[in-house]
């Protein structure tokens, strides 16, 4: 019997294969990371305003505003919080460096 292939979809890299690590690529790297996280944070948070908002101003239909805005600030939290990750992946490959 032939042996089955299987096929993954994510190849990792083994630690031992890659040679020497570029510090300060992995900090650039980060860097641009926690600015997405950053902006990601901004705009969930303003969402997140902007349902408040429309949640005062359309009573009828406040509570699917409310909702969404918690969907929004989860999303804000979220976002902030992997920023907060990025940043210290930075400092730690700075330190490195």
């Amino acid at each position: 019997m032939e042996e089955e292939k299987k096929h993954h979809f994510f190849h990792h890299k083994k630690d031992e294969d890659e040679g020497p690590v570029d510090y300060e690529k992995k900090e650039k790297h980060h860097k641009h990371m926690e600015q997405l996280g950053q902006l990601g944070a901004v705009a969930a948070g303003a969402y997140a305003l902007h349902e408040k908002h429309q949640a005062k101003k359309d009573p009828e239909n406040s509570h699917n505003h409310k909702v969404k805005e918690e969907i929004a600030a989860v999303a804000a939290l979220g976002s902030a919080g992997f920023a907060f990750h990025e940043h210290h992946e930075k400092k730690d490959a700075k330190h490195h460096k």
